[in-house]
């Protein structure tokens, strides 16, 4: 079976030639495989189609897919958007007493699968030239435990609640205090009890518009779990939060689970591995298709997906398999000092931060740790000499290039402009090409306007611009916002190896656990009260950083026997307490 995807943001037939008309065999032959349509674009006849993937190559801005897929997807097409776009092959079935997770990187039909299961979107089941219409959708599920589950959701007998992926807009569409915006969704009179779970009863007070990106989810989340509802839907619940909300999230959503059918999408495979009992796989071509893979346990699923290829299906998604050390890498290795700072603090109005002395080494990476609002973005901003500390000092001549927690799309023009202004001659470099753009995957961004640009495209461009500049140390907050699992990973290892590669250093903050893992050589460790005072230690070595922090969170990690990667042990069990016993919280 073939298709054919145009993708519409990076065609621009004003730019080109129409060489995907050109050279189309069949077109010189006087067959119109392909035409200009309508709205200006070309549109590609999929029966007529030879599949010799000649404009696939000729096209300038690579906007054209033909991708042959399995024949076994014959008849299992769930939703397509129009002629020539994104389509969706399988559903997961929401079950009563266990998490369905969805895993998957983005651009291939999560959220479109929670939004058909929702009954935000009836599936068209293909048929795109016509809304979806439930009768069909009812005779082509008959006999399947999805056809009771959308008879519900047409007869308006099963109640649906989505926390949306984006919170960050929550502000522009709800004005006021937050405990009025969530009594408005109270459905069964749990506000209270709700807020306190998810430790949100001390901002209920608060405008909504003042709230920081983790207050945001929490309050989205806790507005999806007000409602009264029969299933539940969670897209990303982690973002902006940091490990100690991540799990109270995580339990809070366990125990609805025991009383209400809940899928969860999510990024964070600690977080997942912990949360959901079954995942289910999506592969696919970004802005082409996705495909449901079937699904698996938890354990089993995390671990095919970091190593990239489905048996049952014969499907390899990924070139490379991701892997863990089973030890923190680099343990043995010391280097000479690129900065040192004297004990630090610093004092806000309602807020102070103190650090103890310590060292950066050259060709160091040093992941910072710790709860939302305890000061690492503050610390980070002293080094990067945007705010000067109100006692003690940094010493050593470093440059410094800076990705700041939050980005803003300032710049007007393209991604191509922005980097090459910024960036000058070493934009066009042979290192920063191949060792920043090509595996953050920029080629296909860089004729795109940056205030077009989603988050995680946002975010990645922000990342290229900061390892792209000239500069002695990194200091990068937050990289894993709005990426996926696989862009994570890819983040993780691309920062590594242009810090090793250049012989600079680095200082990561981030909440993903297994980020951390895989790029840090030493740990900051930092902790105190939220919003009110922070304390920072290190940097010192992961053993003995991991365990600082995981004793403050409390839980402990365990190594997955077949990939390496870090597995949450469940609370009491023996493994947790046996390593709390000997102290060994990360690598026991």
């Amino acid at each position: 079976m073939r298709i054919a995807v145009l993708l519409k943001d990076r065609c621009q037939p004003k730019r080109c030639s129409q060489e995907c008309i050109r050279y189309c065999p069949p077109v010189r032959t006087g067959v119109d495989a392909i035409a200009m349509g309508d709205s200006g674009k070309p549109v590609i006849a999929e029966e007529l189609c030879v599949g010799c993937g000649i404009c696939v190559h000729k096209c300038p801005f690579e906007a054209i897919k033909i991708i042959g897929l399995p024949q076994e997807l014959v008849g299992e097409l769930v939703h397509q958007y129009g002629k020539n776009s994104f389509r969706l092959y399988r559903l997961p079935s929401p079950r009563s007493g266990q998490v369905i997770g969805l895993l998957g990187p983005n651009g291939i039909g999560k959220t479109t699968a929670i939004s058909i299961l929702s009954g935000q979107v009836v599936p068209n089941l293909g048929d795109f030239d016509r809304p979806g219409d439930w009768t069909k959708v009812l005779e082509k599920y008959a006999g399947t435990e999805l056809r009771e589950y959308f008879k519900g959701l047409a007869d308006g007998k099963t109640r649906t609640a989505l926390k949306p992926q984006y919170v960050d807009k929550l502000p522009a569409v709800h004005k006021g205090e937050v405990k009025a915006l969530l009594a408005k969704v109270d459905d069964s009179s749990r506000l209270k009890e709700t807020a306190e779970l998810l430790g949100i009863d001390n901002i209920l007070g608060r405008e909504v518009s003042k709230l920081s990106g983790g207050e945001l989810q929490r309050v989205a989340i806790a507005a999806t779990m007000l409602k009264d509802a029969d299933v539940y839907f969670f897209d990303e619940p982690s973002s902006y939060l940091d490990i100690f909300q991540r799990l109270k999230v995580a339990k809070v959503v366990q125990d609805l689970s025991m009383r209400k059918q809940v899928v969860v999408i999510e990024h964070d495979l600690a977080i997942i591995d912990f949360l959901a009992d079954l995942v289910h796989i999506m592969y696919g071509s970004e802005g082409a298709y996705g495909v449901m893979a079937q699904p698996r346990p938890v354990r089993t699923a995390i671990n095919v997906y970091l190593e990239g290829y489905l048996r049952e299906e014969n499907i390899r998604f990924r070139d490379t398999e991701i892997k863990f050390e089973k030890r923190p890498p680099r343990s043995d290795w010391q280097s000479a000092a690129l900065v040192t700072f004297s004990a630090l603090s610093k004092r806000f109005k309602n807020f102070s931060l103190h650090v103890s002395a310590g060292a950066i080494r050259k060709g160091e990476v040093v992941g910072a740790v710790g709860p939302n609002a305890t000061g690492k973005t503050t610390f980070v901003k002293v080094l990067a000499g945007e705010i000067a500390p109100s006692s003690g000092e940094v010493s050593g001549e470093a440059t410094v290039s800076y990705k700041p927690q939050y980005i803003k799309p300032e710049f007007e023009g393209t991604v191509r402009d922005m980097l090459r202004t910024s960036l000058g001659n070493d934009f066009d470099a042979g290192f920063f090409q191949a060792e920043v753009a090509h595996p953050l995957s920029l080629k296909y961004l860089m004729d795109k306007d940056v205030d077009t640009l989603s988050g995680g495209e946002l975010q990645r461009v922000a990342i290229a611009e900061c390892l792209g500049r000239q500069a002695d140390i990194y200091l990068i907050d937050e990289p894993s916002a709005y990426l996926d699992s696989s862009q994570r990973m890819t983040t993780s290892k691309t920062i590594r190896r242009v810090i090793e590669k250049l012989g600079k250093s680095a200082v990561v903050v981030d909440h993903d656990v297994y980020m951390i893992d895989l790029i840090s050589d030493s740990l900051m460790v930092f902790s105190g009260v939220a919003s009110a005072k922070g304390q920072a230690e290190g940097p010192m070595d992961m053993r003995e950083g991991m365990n600082r922090f995981l004793k403050d969170v409390d839980i402990t990690f365990r190594r997955d026997q077949d990939t390496s990667r870090p597995r949450i042990n469940k609370k009491d069990s023996r493994l947790d307490r046996e390593q709390k016993g000997g102290g060994e919280y990360y690598y026991g």
